[in-house]
């Protein structure tokens, strides 16, 4: 299948790196070749099609009570063993490594952001929603508002909204449909997945970690926002100021992604320390 589609925008936007955490930028996030692309614009398709307003407050009541399940952080990391993300064109093996990956690279960038390393294992915990019955298209992907016209750095957003009945809708159809300009992102309704349920999740078993850190897992997946540059009409003060954290994180979660795997055995006992730290025991997913 060929798919037309614009450069996706954080070919443009690449935050300047170590040479040795990202190797070939140009190889990440390819949207418009290679052997994963059916799989990804499928799972985008569905997405774009089925994320409405509605849908999106359903998921919220449907998992606000957080009763999927009980159990720690690292036995959810064990959990992405399971998982292979369906809308990422980087990997093809499972999320658990990822998880590592990314944590790591913050850690050797960030030695004395402890709750940073933190964060880089926990931004896609959320994704044991897919585990739990949940299509990926609600799950996995980058993000964007529902309830006002997407705007151009949404991937494929050209060629696979046109069944989404909020287009259809003369409110939610518009640039800044039901939201007033500049309400800021914390009363925006992004589309449900992993980040809005994982940073819901946080705050309901009272996690520790500064507010960077929960803004970051909220956020990570709105690429149209933190590297395409859209969806500024929405944001606020607070926004702009945590901007470059999301960004700073995003260098990590892309560029370290590699089938060079770590050695996770070797990793979890000092994981295990910042959770202990930050979010232990059991909690409710």
């Amino acid at each position: 299948m060929k798919v037309a589609v614009d450069p996706d925008p954080s070919l443009v936007y690449r935050p300047d790196m170590e040479p040795e955490v990202a190797k070939d930028k140009g190889s990440f996030r390819n949207y418009t070749s290679g052997p994963l692309l059916d799989r990804v614009f499928t799972t985008y398709k569905l997405m774009h099609t089925w994320q409405t307003v509605d849908f999106v407050r359903r998921k919220h009541a449907q998992f606000g009570s957080f009763s999927y399940k009980r159990m720690t952080v690292m036995e959810a990391v064990d959990m992405l063993d399971a998982l292979v993300d369906e809308s990422d064109p980087d990997v093809d093996f499972p999320n658990s490594f990822h998880a590592f990956q990314t944590a790591e690279g913050i850690r050797k960038a960030h030695p004395d952001k402890d709750w940073f390393h933190l964060a880089g294992l926990l931004h896609d915990l959320g994704k044991v929603l897919a585990l739990a019955g949940e299509p990926q298209w609600a799950v996995v992907g980058d993000t964007f508002p529902v309830g006002c016209r997407p705007q151009s750095s949404v991937l494929f957003w050209d060629s696979t909204f046109q069944d989404n009945p909020d287009l259809q809708d003369p409110l939610y159809s518009t640039e800044l449909g039901m939201y007033q300009p500049h309400c800021g992102l914390e009363n925006v309704l992004m589309s449900w997945g992993h980040d809005e349920y994982m940073y819901r999740m946080m705050k309901f078993n009272k996690f520790s970690l500064p507010a960077e850190a929960f803004y970051i897992i909220r956020f990570h997946s709105f690429y149209p926002w933190h590297t395409g540059g859209d969806y500024q009409q929405l944001c606020d003060q607070q926004d702009l100021a945590m901007l470059p954290w999301v960004q700073e994180f995003n260098k990590f979660d892309l560029y370290t992604k590699s089938s060079d795997l770590p050695d996770v055995d070797k990793l979890r006992p000092y994981y295990q320390g910042l959770i202990d730290k930050y979010c232990p025991g059991v909690l409710h997913w």
